[in-house]
């Protein structure tokens, strides 16, 4: 089955209400943090992007070549219960960087907090000594401490900055990075805003991730039910129905796993603020208004779309491509999306539906303060498929089609500690940090993903995505190396090739030398997967190039294959961009040299 939009039309895109009076609200979201921290050559500019009938929303910028940044904890209040934050300059989302390409830039980072911290400028090409990972690339910033980051933007496009120490990204440490081209911008827009998703939880991240060692699904509250087993029984008859209940049994998977956390414990913000703040963004009739979109969420796919508002994609992690249009696209933790929209009513709502569909994050593109469009009803969670248990089916020696109709064998996918259950082709020893292995993987890219497989929207996928920067075609790989991504659901561990972080060996990477790269998904999660330091080019399953990204979704049961040149000397991190699993360890060292 195909669910590209290749067939589309590929090209350029030619009522008033008051807040909920119990407004969840940040305190002093821009605080007196800014104050005397010295700005050096940078510029502020503090942009007024909404007036609303209890008060307004500020966010700042800034601007220049040398900036100073404080790291401090910032009372908070999103859910109607006090608690505390780790802020940047008082702020949450951190201020807004714009830099210009060719520049060398100087930002001077303070931490006022009682534990190191650090700041990783995700995307970037710079000296490893600036990447920003504790233990890696430097040993990070000790209380009381500055570091001073300095290095020349090579890049231009739509960027992040976050912390990569402890849980800090979860408590409000991140901030969106804009760099203007050196021959300036070749996508003429009226009007240029960011959208940068997250998400809080009142919970501390620490005791989070306690709880999840504990019991891997705590935060899963989609599990099946009476009327999910009936619709089965219709779709693939009784004894399939059941088998395929007893697949998860065993694997100790539900269906329904689609992300570690949810609305249970998270709420999920759109540029700092609530669904209930209605974060707005201006614009005129007629005009062409670029939207900036930044996963910038530690755990959480989201899933964004502009009801009645096409969507064209003309950027990816920073990086042009052939625009395409689309109605809806799936944006994981790290990914960058510009999209170009030319609204033609009063207001839309901006909506980002969460992957396992248990909340969202929302604004409003407006002609005025204080208008709102329709909030969209929230979809029905879809099961994990087939192919996303067990990979490529028609590979198969037909004992994948022989369990859907009643006969009870599992195929080629072979679960660990199961023997009734493991497959003929089991070669594999496992360790205790994996607990299945797919030997079939599926390599399509025209696959948006559950949730969005049944939609008749037009929903980007991988396949979609075209770099207009064709250079990487004409390079061959000299060697390949495959990795597998692992991990033990009911331990909550999360590794490579069976082994955690702590546990491993650095990948060595030979300086200059052009390799490709298989990322092999043995478990049932997405995993956006980031490379420090390096572009990776996607490719298709013919190994012809498709994209330059730096963070790729690896769907479950998934083989995802991409070419990487190893042009940066150094020590960089490689690493699952879900923030609990890269703690719990799917992280690697690579080294350049």
């Amino acid at each position: 089955m195909k669910y590209s939009v290749s067939s589309y039309r590929r090209g350029e895109l030619e009522n008033s209400s008051l807040l909920r009076s119990r407004r969840r609200f940040v305190q002093g979201l821009l605080g007196s943090g800014l104050a005397g921290t010295g700005l050096g050559s940078c510029v502020t500019r503090t942009l007024n992007v909404e007036q609303t009938g209890v008060g307004s929303n500020l966010r700042r910028e800034l601007a220049g070549r040398e900036f100073n940044l404080v790291i401090e904890e910032k009372a908070v209040n999103y859910t109607g219960s006090p608690r505390t934050a780790t802020a940047i300059n008082g702020s949450i989302p951190a201020p807004t960087l714009r830099w210009k390409e060719g520049d060398e830039v100087t930002v001077n980072v303070t931490n006022r907090l009682s534990e190191p911290t650090s700041i990783h400028w995700h995307g970037m090409i710079l000296p490893y000594q600036m990447d920003g990972v504790p233990g890696i690339s430097f040993p990070g910033i000790a209380p009381g401490q500055t570091f001073r980051y300095r290095f020349k933007v090579q890049q231009s496009g739509t960027y992040w900055y976050h912390s990569h120490s402890a849980f800090q990204e979860m408590t409000g440490m991140y901030g969106a990075i804009i760099i203007e081209p050196a021959d300036g911008e070749s996508i003429a827009v009226d009007r240029d805003h960011l959208v940068m998703l997250s998400e809080w939880t009142d919970e501390n991240p620490k005791y989070v991730f306690q709880k999840l060692k504990t019991m891997g699904h705590l935060y899963n509250f989609n599990q099946s039910t009476l009327p999910q087993l009936m619709r089965d029984i219709q779709e693939y008859g009784l004894q399939a129905a059941i088998n395929r209940r007893d697949m998860f049994n065993v694997m100790r998977m539900k269906p329904t796993d689609l992300g570690d956390l949810s609305a249970a414990t998270l709420t999920y913000l759109m540029n700092g603020l609530t669904p209930e703040d209605n974060e707005t963004r201006l614009y005129e009739k007629g005009q062409s208004v670029r939207l900036r979109f930044i996963n910038a969420a530690g755990n959480t796919f989201f899933d964004v779309r502009i009801p009645e508002l096409p969507m064209t994609v003309v950027r990816v992690d920073g990086l042009d491509i052939e625009p395409v249009t689309i109605d809806e696209f799936r944006v994981g933790p790290g990914e960058a999306f510009d999209v170009i929209v030319r609204p033609v009513d009063d207001a839309y709502t901006i909506f980002a539906e969460t992957m396992e569909r248990t909340g969202y994050a929302r604004g409003t593109l407006a002609v005025r303060p204080g208008l709102s469009a329709p909030i969209p009803e929230p979809r029905q969670i879809q099961w994990l498929s087939m192919a996303d248990m067990m990979g490529n089916m028609a590979a198969m020696d037909g004992s994948a089609t022989g369990m859907m109709h009643g006969e009870g064998d599992h195929g080629t996918m072979q679960m660990a500690g199961s023997d009734p259950v493991r497959a003929r082709h089991a070669t594999t020893e496992f360790g205790p940090s994996t607990d299945m292995r797919v030997d079939y993987p599926r390599t399509n890219l025209d696959d948006p993903g559950v949730g969005l497989r049944e939609t008749s929207r037009r929903v980007l996928t991988l396949a979609d995505l075209r770099s207009l920067d064709r250079e990487a075609e004409a390079q061959a790989p000299e060697r390949e190396i495959e990795l597998h991504l692992t991990g033990n659901m009911e331990r909550y561990s999360w590794s490579i090739d069976g082994l955690e972080y702590s546990k491993s060996t650095p990948v060595h990477f030979r300086h200059g030398e052009r390799l490709r790269v298989h990322l092999h998904n043995d478990t049932m999660m997405t995993h956006p997967m980031h490379l420090h330091g390096m572009w990776s080019d996607l490719e298709d399953a013919s190994g012809n190039f498709l994209v330059r990204r730096h963070t790729i979704p690896v769907q479950p049961a998934q083989r995802i294959s991409f070419s990487v040149t190893a042009d940066a000397l150094g020590r960089w991190a490689w690493h699952c961009h879900l923030l609990l699993h890269m703690d719990a360890g799917m992280f690697r060292e690579v080294v350049v040299a």
